[in-house]
């Protein structure tokens, strides 16, 4: 039996020789052809568009829709704030305090902790009407109290899951599992930034950890991957190895941009894959942000007067100063600012977690600076195009929860996806109302449901997209944020 044995360059020429290089020159040509359509993608509506263009990758589509929302901020309380101790009051609650919970609540129903027959809790804070409006708030939220009539609640919120990965990436993704784009990517993916100079979706954490399903919340998925979420930073550094290494200088820094350009540029033009477009574009921008980010997110420009309206303190980690930061952004065109604020957990399980303990502590963070947001932006008169949402990623029980059929040492309650309530102002939702209502129990909803899909297709439309639509073609169907179940606009909430 005889070998032949390959030279040193025949070998490195077939090590060379990579599946793209075989499509491209094969003899039938037909995989030129397909590489060729990889080289576009449609718009949001349909119509084929080429691939990024890397001096405008965030290349604006046309909204179809008028919609008066141009940015949005969404403010998600990581791990759930109870509604019962907040907007939705059950007087009638008060009355099964402490008795046993009716079988009817028990069967058939799926708990994460919960087990034998548990207690009712009536709600722990006294609550009163306010505003022109008359809306019910606790006495926990005593800023946001006066700003009840800029504001739409929707009391009826539903979701699919009752665990707190999966439920945060119902709110963000429209779906519970990983690799799908979140709400923040799919409306850059369709609007394009305002601003050149900075992501088009920013993202600001709070309360010392992110959330459970980590950074898949601010992910692309399927999307090209210029369109996830940046995740920037109140305190140190604005966004972690934006700054040129020590012995790099700017002019150098450009050199060696403008050579690795020429380089990817050459890899597109041979291999036609669309993320390498998409690196260029993300070194360019981290290049830009290098003078961009630290003016944006510098508090010392603020006011005092700004600061203690938001009871912000400049150089911390907080959700005040995200707050402020927020707002910044949006002056500067950012299209889309998530903050999460973890620390919502209200289980019992310990004095953190308790209603009648760590949950006081989460409202007195957060009640200051989210009113001062809506009196800051309307102010501006930058209310009106931008839409703020704030809510968890479910609701809590309206018994108290047990584990192994004892009490929890602390007063807490279960996770419940059947109903949690959330509010959204500006951006053309109708202020002063409240949408959908609860039963007597504050347990189900007695009218008018909502479930996120019908949010996150009420969000689109504010922007001027039909969330049908909006759609990019992934796995051989065209996919949406909204899914493929029904899901409906919220229209008697829009202005």
């Amino acid at each position: 039996m005889s070998f032949n044995f390959l030279d040193p360059i025949q070998q490195e020429q077939l090590t060379q020789t990579t599946r793209r290089h075989f499509l491209k020159n094969c003899t039938t040509g037909l995989g030129a052809m397909f590489l060729a359509t990889q080289g576009l993608r449609p718009n949001a509506f349909g119509a084929a568009m080429p691939e990024h263009d890397p001096a405008n990758p965030l290349n604006e589509l046309p909204t179809p829709l008028p919609g008066k929302a141009k940015h949005v901020i969404y403010l998600h309380m990581v791990g759930a704030p109870s509604q019962l101790e907040l907007f939705d009051y059950k007087p009638e609650l008060e009355k099964y305090d402490g008795k046993d919970c009716p079988s009817v609540f028990l069967e058939g129903k799926r708990f994460a902790f919960i087990q034998g027959v548990p207690k009712m809790l009536g709600p722990q804070y006294p609550f009163k009407q306010h505003g022109d409006s008359g809306t019910w708030v606790s006495d926990r939220f005593p800023h946001f109290q006066k700003v009840v009539d800029d504001v739409c609640f929707v009391k009826t919120l539903q979701t699919d899951q009752f665990n707190h990965g999966p439920a945060q990436l119902m709110v963000h993704t429209g779906d519970a599992r990983m690799g799908h784009p979140s709400i923040g990517s799919w409306v850059t993916w369709g609007m394009g930034t305002e601003n050149a100079d900075l992501p088009g979706y920013i993202v600001l954490l709070s309360g010392g950890r992110p959330p459970r399903a980590g950074k898949a919340l601010w992910s692309s998925g399927f999307l090209p991957s210029v369109y996830q979420g940046v995740q920037c930073r109140s305190q140190g550094e604005p966004v972690l190895n934006v700054s040129n290494p020590a012995g790099v200088n700017r002019s150098l820094r450009r050199k060696t941009l403008d050579a690795m350009a020429k380089l990817n540029s050459k890899a597109y033009q041979e291999f036609g894959d669309p993320e390498t477009m998409t690196r260029i574009a993300q070194y360019e921008m981290a290049f830009r942000m290098q003078m961009a980010a630290p003016e944006a997110m510098d508090l010392s420009q603020e006011p005092e007067s700004v600061m203690k309206l938001y009871g912000a303190e400049p150089g911390k980690e907080s959700f005040a100063n995200n707050c402020i930061l927020a707002r910044r952004l949006v002056e500067r065109g950012v299209r889309y600012i998530q903050l999460f604020d973890w620390g919502w957990d209200s289980h019992g399980a310990g004095q953190n977690e308790a209603l009648n303990g760590g949950f006081k502590d989460k409202c007195r963070q957060v009640d200051q600076p989210m009113t001062a947001l809506l009196q800051d932006l309307k102010s501006r008169g930058l209310l009106d195009e931008t839409l703020v949402v704030w809510s968890g990623e479910f609701g809590r029980t309206s018994m108290r929860e047990n584990r192994g059929g004892g009490e929890m040492r602390f007063v807490g309650r279960d996770h419940n996806p059947n109903v949690f309530t959330g509010w959204m102002a500006g951006g053309g939702v109708k202020p002063g109302m409240s949408y959908g209502q609860t039963d007597e129990m504050g347990y189900m909803a007695a009218e008018n449901p909502v479930h996120l899909r019908d949010l996150h297709a009420t969000m689109l439309r504010l922007m001027g997209f039909d969330p049908k639509k909006l759609s990019y073609p992934f796995q051989g169907l065209d996919q949406r944020l909204i899914g493929v179940k029904p899901a409906r606009v919220v229209e008697e909430i829009m202005a």
